[in-house]
Protein backbone atom coordinates (compact mmCIF):
# COMPACT_ATOMS: atom_id res chain seq x y z
CA UNK A 1 0.00 0.00 0.00
CA UNK A 2 1.38 3.43 -0.70
CA UNK A 3 0.77 6.77 1.04
CA UNK A 4 -1.06 9.61 -1.08
CA UNK A 5 1.12 11.56 -2.40
CA UNK A 6 -0.90 14.52 -0.54
CA UNK A 7 -0.07 13.72 2.85
CA UNK A 8 3.48 15.25 3.58
CA UNK A 9 1.77 15.25 7.14
CA UNK A 10 4.82 15.38 9.53
CA UNK A 11 8.55 17.09 9.62
CA UNK A 12 10.75 16.83 7.12
CA UNK A 13 13.75 15.03 8.82
CA UNK A 14 15.84 17.01 6.79
CA UNK A 15 14.83 20.14 8.08
CA UNK A 16 13.94 19.49 11.71
CA UNK A 17 15.93 18.29 14.20
CA UNK A 18 15.87 14.22 15.18
CA UNK A 19 13.91 13.89 18.51
CA UNK A 20 15.36 11.23 21.14
CA UNK A 21 13.10 9.26 23.56
CA UNK A 22 14.11 6.00 25.63
CA UNK A 23 12.69 3.24 26.77
CA UNK A 24 12.68 1.86 30.30
CA UNK A 25 11.91 -1.42 31.09
CA UNK A 26 13.46 -3.60 33.93
CA UNK A 27 17.57 -3.79 33.86
CA UNK A 28 17.39 -3.38 30.36
CA UNK A 29 16.08 -4.93 26.93
CA UNK A 30 18.90 -8.38 27.13
CA UNK A 31 17.05 -10.81 29.75
CA UNK A 32 20.70 -11.26 31.15
CA UNK A 33 21.44 -7.52 32.04
CA UNK A 34 20.29 -7.54 35.75
CA UNK A 35 23.52 -10.06 36.59
CA UNK A 36 25.72 -7.41 34.45
CA UNK A 37 27.94 -5.78 37.83
CA UNK A 38 26.52 -2.24 37.16
CA UNK A 39 22.77 -3.49 37.45
CA UNK A 40 20.68 -2.67 40.32
CA UNK A 41 18.25 -5.64 40.65
CA UNK A 42 17.52 -5.39 44.21
CA UNK A 43 16.54 -1.74 43.58
CA UNK A 44 14.05 -2.83 40.72
CA UNK A 45 10.97 -2.01 42.71
CA UNK A 46 11.89 1.02 44.38
CA UNK A 47 11.03 4.82 43.36
CA UNK A 48 15.02 6.00 43.80
CA UNK A 49 16.04 3.24 40.84
CA UNK A 50 13.16 4.69 37.99
CA UNK A 51 14.31 8.25 39.54
CA UNK A 52 17.90 7.58 38.98
CA UNK A 53 16.90 6.68 35.14
CA UNK A 54 14.59 9.27 34.60
CA UNK A 55 17.30 11.69 35.59
CA UNK A 56 20.22 10.13 33.62
CA UNK A 57 17.47 10.79 30.41
CA UNK A 58 16.66 14.31 31.17
CA UNK A 59 20.27 14.86 31.60
CA UNK A 60 20.79 14.16 28.35
CA UNK A 61 17.89 16.21 27.28
CA UNK A 62 15.92 13.68 25.46
CA UNK A 63 12.01 14.23 24.56
CA UNK A 64 10.63 11.14 25.95
CA UNK A 65 11.11 7.93 28.00
CA UNK A 66 8.75 4.87 28.28
CA UNK A 67 7.71 2.84 30.52
CA UNK A 68 7.15 -0.69 29.90
CA UNK A 69 4.12 -2.29 31.88
CA UNK A 70 1.74 -5.20 31.65
CA UNK A 71 -1.47 -7.56 33.34
CA UNK A 72 0.99 -10.27 33.68
CA UNK A 73 4.63 -11.51 34.09
CA UNK A 74 6.85 -11.21 31.45
CA UNK A 75 7.34 -14.00 29.31
CA UNK A 76 9.08 -15.33 26.71
CA UNK A 77 6.52 -16.03 24.13
CA UNK A 78 4.18 -13.02 23.65
CA UNK A 79 0.76 -14.62 23.90
CA UNK A 80 1.79 -17.07 26.87
CA UNK A 81 3.55 -17.19 30.26
CA UNK A 82 7.02 -19.38 30.46
CA UNK A 83 8.00 -20.78 33.49
CA UNK A 84 11.46 -19.44 33.27
CA UNK A 85 13.27 -17.85 37.20
CA UNK A 86 16.57 -16.63 35.33
CA UNK A 87 14.24 -14.04 34.05
CA UNK A 88 13.51 -10.55 35.64
CA UNK A 89 9.86 -11.39 36.10
CA UNK A 90 7.71 -8.55 38.04
CA UNK A 91 6.93 -4.87 37.93
CA UNK A 92 5.53 -1.70 39.22
CA UNK A 93 2.64 -0.05 37.72
CA UNK A 94 4.08 2.23 35.00
CA UNK A 95 1.82 5.33 35.45
CA UNK A 96 1.97 5.29 39.22
CA UNK A 97 5.95 5.24 38.74
CA UNK A 98 5.71 8.08 36.24
CA UNK A 99 3.44 10.23 38.78
CA UNK A 100 6.08 9.15 41.24
CA UNK A 101 8.75 10.78 39.49
CA UNK A 102 7.10 13.56 37.24
CA UNK A 103 8.10 16.26 40.76
CA UNK A 104 11.27 15.09 40.55
CA UNK A 105 12.08 15.84 36.41
CA UNK A 106 11.29 19.39 34.61
CA UNK A 107 11.43 18.99 31.33
CA UNK A 108 11.48 15.16 29.79
CA UNK A 109 8.60 13.65 28.78
CA UNK A 110 6.76 10.58 30.83
CA UNK A 111 5.04 8.04 28.71
CA UNK A 112 3.77 5.22 30.61
CA UNK A 113 2.18 2.16 29.17
CA UNK A 114 -1.30 0.97 29.76
CA UNK A 115 -3.55 -1.68 28.55
CA UNK A 116 -6.86 -1.21 26.72
CA UNK A 117 -7.96 -4.77 26.51
CA UNK A 118 -8.71 -5.23 29.92
CA UNK A 119 -8.98 -1.78 32.06
CA UNK A 120 -11.59 1.01 31.73
CA UNK A 121 -11.07 4.02 29.22
CA UNK A 122 -12.59 6.46 31.92
CA UNK A 123 -10.26 5.39 34.97
CA UNK A 124 -6.85 5.82 32.39
CA UNK A 125 -8.19 9.50 31.26
CA UNK A 126 -7.84 10.69 35.07
CA UNK A 127 -4.73 8.83 35.88
CA UNK A 128 -3.19 10.72 32.88
CA UNK A 129 -4.84 13.91 33.31
CA UNK A 130 -3.37 13.64 36.56
CA UNK A 131 -0.03 12.81 35.24
CA UNK A 132 0.29 15.63 33.28
CA UNK A 133 -1.02 18.20 36.04
CA UNK A 134 1.52 16.48 38.49
CA UNK A 135 4.68 17.25 35.61
CA UNK A 136 2.91 20.08 34.70
CA UNK A 137 2.24 19.21 30.57
CA UNK A 138 4.52 16.56 30.15
CA UNK A 139 2.11 13.47 30.51
CA UNK A 140 1.29 11.06 27.53
CA UNK A 141 0.29 7.30 27.57
CA UNK A 142 1.42 4.01 25.18
CA UNK A 143 -1.97 2.27 24.92
CA UNK A 144 -0.80 -1.59 24.15
CA UNK A 145 -3.70 -4.38 23.24
CA UNK A 146 -3.55 -7.64 24.95
CA UNK A 147 -3.46 -11.38 23.32
CA UNK A 148 -2.69 -12.95 26.31
CA UNK A 149 -5.78 -15.52 28.02
CA UNK A 150 -3.91 -15.47 31.06
CA UNK A 151 -4.56 -11.70 31.28
CA UNK A 152 -7.98 -12.51 29.53
CA UNK A 153 -8.61 -14.78 32.76
CA UNK A 154 -7.54 -11.90 35.52
CA UNK A 155 -10.70 -10.31 34.90
CA UNK A 156 -12.82 -12.87 33.29
CA UNK A 157 -14.94 -10.26 31.20
CA UNK A 158 -14.74 -11.79 27.88
CA UNK A 159 -13.81 -15.23 26.07
CA UNK A 160 -10.16 -15.88 24.92
CA UNK A 161 -9.03 -14.94 21.95
CA UNK A 162 -6.81 -17.59 20.24
CA UNK A 163 -3.98 -15.96 18.64
CA UNK A 164 -0.51 -17.81 17.72
CA UNK A 165 2.79 -16.35 16.37
CA UNK A 166 3.31 -18.46 13.63
CA UNK A 167 -0.60 -17.50 12.19
CA UNK A 168 -0.97 -14.56 12.59
CA UNK A 169 -2.39 -14.12 8.85
CA UNK A 170 -5.17 -16.90 9.65
CA UNK A 171 -8.48 -15.29 8.84
CA UNK A 172 -8.92 -16.75 13.01
CA UNK A 173 -6.31 -14.31 13.93
CA UNK A 174 -6.83 -11.59 11.80
CA UNK A 175 -10.42 -11.01 13.12
CA UNK A 176 -8.83 -11.20 16.28
CA UNK A 177 -6.81 -8.35 15.52
CA UNK A 178 -9.30 -6.19 14.22
CA UNK A 179 -10.91 -6.88 17.23
CA UNK A 180 -8.33 -6.14 19.79
CA UNK A 181 -6.87 -2.62 17.79
CA UNK A 182 -10.49 -1.40 17.12
CA UNK A 183 -11.30 -2.05 20.43
CA UNK A 184 -8.20 0.27 21.39
CA UNK A 185 -9.10 3.00 19.01
CA UNK A 186 -12.46 3.47 20.86
CA UNK A 187 -10.96 3.59 23.64
CA UNK A 188 -8.56 6.17 22.52
CA UNK A 189 -11.57 8.35 21.19
CA UNK A 190 -12.90 7.93 24.93
CA UNK A 191 -9.80 9.20 26.34
CA UNK A 192 -9.76 12.08 24.03
CA UNK A 193 -13.09 12.91 24.36
CA UNK A 194 -13.13 12.60 28.44
CA UNK A 195 -10.19 15.26 28.07
CA UNK A 196 -12.35 17.81 26.13
CA UNK A 197 -14.96 17.63 28.72
CA UNK A 198 -14.03 19.99 30.79
CA UNK A 199 -13.53 23.29 28.58
CA UNK A 200 -10.45 25.40 29.39
CA UNK A 201 -11.32 27.38 32.28
CA UNK A 202 -14.56 25.37 33.89
CA UNK A 203 -12.76 26.07 36.94
CA UNK A 204 -13.37 29.48 38.41
CA UNK A 205 -12.28 29.65 41.86
CA UNK A 206 -14.13 32.39 42.62
CA UNK A 207 -14.36 32.17 46.64
CA UNK A 208 -16.01 35.25 46.78
CA UNK A 209 -19.37 34.51 44.87
CA UNK A 210 -18.93 31.12 45.50
CA UNK A 211 -18.53 29.47 42.01
CA UNK A 212 -15.96 27.14 41.87
CA UNK A 213 -16.55 25.66 38.12
CA UNK A 214 -18.77 27.05 35.48
CA UNK A 215 -20.96 23.64 34.46
CA UNK A 216 -21.89 24.99 30.91
CA UNK A 217 -18.16 24.11 30.36
CA UNK A 218 -18.42 20.49 31.47
CA UNK A 219 -19.66 18.29 28.65
CA UNK A 220 -21.12 14.81 28.52
CA UNK A 221 -19.01 12.90 25.92
CA UNK A 222 -22.11 10.09 25.58
CA UNK A 223 -20.10 8.14 23.49
CA UNK A 224 -21.50 5.27 22.16
CA UNK A 225 -19.94 2.02 20.03
CA UNK A 226 -19.74 -1.88 20.46
CA UNK A 227 -17.63 -1.85 22.96
CA UNK A 228 -17.74 1.01 25.00
CA UNK A 229 -20.98 3.43 26.27
CA UNK A 230 -19.29 6.56 27.86
CA UNK A 231 -20.77 9.05 29.09
CA UNK A 232 -19.15 11.24 30.99
CA UNK A 233 -17.77 14.34 32.21
CA UNK A 234 -14.27 13.61 33.37
CA UNK A 235 -14.23 14.06 37.03
CA UNK A 236 -10.69 15.16 36.23
CA UNK A 237 -10.36 19.34 34.33
CA UNK A 238 -8.49 19.52 31.30
CA UNK A 239 -5.24 18.33 31.34
CA UNK A 240 -2.29 21.52 31.13
CA UNK A 241 -1.93 19.75 27.22
CA UNK A 242 -5.39 20.13 26.38
CA UNK A 243 -5.01 16.46 25.22
CA UNK A 244 -1.92 14.19 26.72
CA UNK A 245 0.15 12.74 23.77
CA UNK A 246 -1.22 9.15 23.01
CA UNK A 247 1.87 6.80 21.92
CA UNK A 248 1.24 3.56 19.85
CA UNK A 249 3.86 0.43 18.89
CA UNK A 250 2.82 -0.54 15.64
CA UNK A 251 4.46 -4.08 13.28
CA UNK A 252 1.98 -4.88 11.42
CA UNK A 253 -1.06 -3.74 9.68
CA UNK A 254 -4.10 -3.71 12.05
CA UNK A 255 -1.63 -1.72 14.19
CA UNK A 256 -0.47 0.64 11.66
CA UNK A 257 -4.17 1.56 11.17
CA UNK A 258 -4.35 2.23 15.08
CA UNK A 259 -1.19 4.13 14.89
CA UNK A 260 -2.72 6.63 11.78
CA UNK A 261 -6.34 6.61 13.09
CA UNK A 262 -5.68 7.61 16.59
CA UNK A 263 -1.84 8.34 18.10
CA UNK A 264 0.06 11.52 18.10
CA UNK A 265 3.51 9.53 18.10
CA UNK A 266 3.95 5.55 16.84
CA UNK A 267 6.83 3.51 17.59
CA UNK A 268 7.88 1.36 14.93
CA UNK A 269 10.10 -1.44 14.12
CA UNK A 270 11.90 -0.99 10.83
CA UNK A 271 15.03 -3.82 9.61
CA UNK A 272 16.41 -1.27 7.22
CA UNK A 273 15.29 2.22 5.65
CA UNK A 274 13.49 0.48 2.71
CA UNK A 275 11.22 -1.39 5.57
CA UNK A 276 10.70 2.59 7.36
CA UNK A 277 9.56 3.58 3.82
CA UNK A 278 7.07 0.73 3.98
CA UNK A 279 5.97 1.34 7.33
CA UNK A 280 5.69 4.97 6.95
CA UNK A 281 3.61 4.60 3.95
CA UNK A 282 0.84 2.08 5.87
CA UNK A 283 0.89 4.94 8.67
CA UNK A 284 0.37 7.75 6.42
CA UNK A 285 -1.88 6.33 4.16
CA UNK A 286 -3.98 5.00 7.46
CA UNK A 287 -3.89 8.93 8.86
CA UNK A 288 -5.12 10.05 5.56
CA UNK A 289 -8.12 7.62 5.15
CA UNK A 290 -8.98 8.74 9.11
CA UNK A 291 -9.16 12.66 7.81
CA UNK A 292 -5.85 13.20 9.84
CA UNK A 293 -3.92 13.99 6.75
CA UNK A 294 -3.53 17.57 8.28
CA UNK A 295 -2.08 16.50 11.75
CA UNK A 296 1.68 16.21 12.80
CA UNK A 297 1.64 11.88 13.28
CA UNK A 298 5.53 11.22 14.40
CA UNK A 299 6.69 7.86 13.34
CA UNK A 300 9.99 7.04 15.56
CA UNK A 301 11.96 3.87 15.02
CA UNK A 302 12.12 1.50 17.81
CA UNK A 303 15.79 -0.12 18.19
CA UNK A 304 17.84 -2.37 20.99
CA UNK A 305 21.33 -0.88 21.53
CA UNK A 306 24.55 -1.73 23.28
CA UNK A 307 27.25 0.86 22.93
CA UNK A 308 30.66 1.32 23.76
CA UNK A 309 33.65 3.78 23.11
CA UNK A 310 35.89 0.98 21.74
CA UNK A 311 34.92 -0.50 17.93
CA UNK A 312 34.25 -4.49 18.58
CA UNK A 313 33.51 -4.35 22.40
CA UNK A 314 29.67 -3.52 22.24
CA UNK A 315 29.53 -6.94 19.73
CA UNK A 316 31.56 -8.19 22.60
CA UNK A 317 29.68 -7.47 25.55
CA UNK A 318 26.46 -8.24 23.77
CA UNK A 319 28.34 -11.98 22.59
CA UNK A 320 28.88 -12.37 26.70
CA UNK A 321 25.22 -11.11 27.59
CA UNK A 322 23.97 -14.14 25.21
CA UNK A 323 26.59 -16.88 26.77
CA UNK A 324 25.06 -15.61 30.55
CA UNK A 325 21.66 -16.04 29.27
CA UNK A 326 22.36 -19.11 26.81
CA UNK A 327 20.95 -18.35 24.17
CA UNK A 328 21.16 -15.34 21.50
CA UNK A 329 18.87 -12.40 22.08
CA UNK A 330 16.46 -12.16 19.74
CA UNK A 331 13.89 -8.98 19.69
CA UNK A 332 11.52 -7.18 17.52
CA UNK A 333 13.01 -4.48 17.27
CA UNK A 334 16.62 -3.96 15.09
CA UNK A 335 19.63 -4.79 17.34
CA UNK A 336 22.48 -2.36 17.35
CA UNK A 337 25.79 -3.21 18.78
CA UNK A 338 28.46 -0.22 18.13
CA UNK A 339 29.85 3.02 18.89
CA UNK A 340 28.07 6.05 19.36
CA UNK A 341 29.49 7.50 15.92
CA UNK A 342 28.25 4.42 14.48
CA UNK A 343 24.88 4.80 16.12
CA UNK A 344 24.11 7.98 15.11
CA UNK A 345 25.54 7.44 11.03
CA UNK A 346 22.65 4.33 11.36
CA UNK A 347 20.61 6.94 12.71
CA UNK A 348 20.94 9.48 9.95
CA UNK A 349 20.55 6.95 7.64
CA UNK A 350 17.06 5.88 8.90
CA UNK A 351 15.93 9.76 9.33
CA UNK A 352 16.12 9.77 5.63
CA UNK A 353 13.59 7.33 5.16
CA UNK A 354 11.18 9.87 6.66
CA UNK A 355 11.55 8.88 10.25
CA UNK A 356 11.08 11.66 12.49
CA UNK A 357 12.87 10.34 15.82
CA UNK A 358 13.83 7.14 17.47
CA UNK A 359 12.97 5.07 20.75
CA UNK A 360 16.06 3.69 22.60
CA UNK A 361 15.86 0.81 23.58
CA UNK A 362 18.81 0.16 26.32
CA UNK A 363 20.32 -3.21 26.78
CA UNK A 364 21.54 -2.92 29.65
CA UNK A 365 20.41 -0.40 32.70
CA UNK A 366 21.96 1.84 33.28
CA UNK A 367 24.98 1.27 31.39
CA UNK A 368 23.42 1.71 27.80
CA UNK A 369 21.61 4.84 29.20
CA UNK A 370 24.72 6.63 30.11
CA UNK A 371 25.94 5.65 26.92
CA UNK A 372 23.10 7.05 25.18
CA UNK A 373 23.13 10.43 26.80
CA UNK A 374 27.31 10.64 27.34
CA UNK A 375 28.21 9.39 23.99
CA UNK A 376 25.39 9.77 21.30
CA UNK A 377 23.76 12.94 22.34
CA UNK A 378 26.86 14.79 22.21
CA UNK A 379 27.54 13.06 19.09
CA UNK A 380 24.39 13.93 17.38
CA UNK A 381 25.31 17.53 18.89
CA UNK A 382 28.11 18.30 17.35
CA UNK A 383 26.52 17.19 14.05
CA UNK A 384 24.02 20.25 15.06
CA UNK A 385 20.89 16.99 14.91
CA UNK A 386 19.63 17.00 18.70
CA UNK A 387 19.07 20.09 20.57
CA UNK A 388 21.49 21.62 23.39
CA UNK A 389 18.49 23.15 25.58
CA UNK A 390 15.34 22.18 26.55
CA UNK A 391 13.10 24.77 24.25
CA UNK A 392 9.69 24.08 25.15
CA UNK A 393 8.22 22.99 28.68
CA UNK A 394 5.57 20.58 27.44
CA UNK A 395 6.24 16.96 25.78
CA UNK A 396 3.77 18.43 22.75
CA UNK A 397 5.81 21.88 22.65
CA UNK A 398 9.22 19.08 22.68
CA UNK A 399 7.44 17.26 19.71
CA UNK A 400 6.21 20.34 18.29
CA UNK A 401 2.82 19.52 18.57
CA UNK A 402 0.12 21.73 18.65
CA UNK A 403 -2.33 22.31 21.83
CA UNK A 404 -5.70 20.13 20.82
CA UNK A 405 -8.46 23.09 20.20
CA UNK A 406 -11.11 21.66 22.46
CA UNK A 407 -13.97 20.10 20.64
CA UNK A 408 -16.86 21.26 22.79
CA UNK A 409 -15.82 24.65 23.28
CA UNK A 410 -17.94 26.30 20.36
CA UNK A 411 -20.69 24.07 21.24
CA UNK A 412 -20.73 25.46 24.49
CA UNK A 413 -20.46 29.19 23.51
CA UNK A 414 -23.74 28.76 21.66
CA UNK A 415 -25.99 25.76 23.30
CA UNK A 416 -26.52 24.89 27.04
CA UNK A 417 -25.71 21.86 27.96
CA UNK A 418 -28.68 18.75 27.28
CA UNK A 419 -28.75 18.26 31.02
CA UNK A 420 -27.53 20.10 34.41
CA UNK A 421 -23.78 19.13 34.31
CA UNK A 422 -24.00 19.29 38.20
CA UNK A 423 -26.45 16.31 38.15
CA UNK A 424 -23.39 13.89 36.56
CA UNK A 425 -20.65 15.26 38.97
CA UNK A 426 -22.41 15.60 41.52
CA UNK A 427 -22.66 12.79 44.75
Amino acid sequence: MSASPAVPQSPSPAAAPLHLAVALDGAGWHPAAWREPEARPKELFTARYWADLAAEAERGLLDLLTLEDGLSLQSDHPFEPDTRTDRIRGRLDAVLVAARIAPLTSHIGLVPTAITTHTEPFHLSKAVATLDFVSEGRAGLRVKVSGRNDEVRHFGRREPIALELEDLDSPASLAGLAELFGEAEDYVEVLRRLWDSWEDGAEIRDAATGRFIDREKLHYIDFEGPRFAVRGPSITPRPPQGQPLVASLAHRGEPFKLAGRSADLAFVTPRDPDDARAILAEVRAAQQAAGRGAETVHVFADLVVFLEERPGAAAERLARLNETAGAEYASDARIFAGTPAELADLLVEFAEAGLTGFRLRPGALPYDLERITRGLVPELQRRGLFRTAYEASTLRGLLGLPRPANRYATASATEPATEPATAAVGA
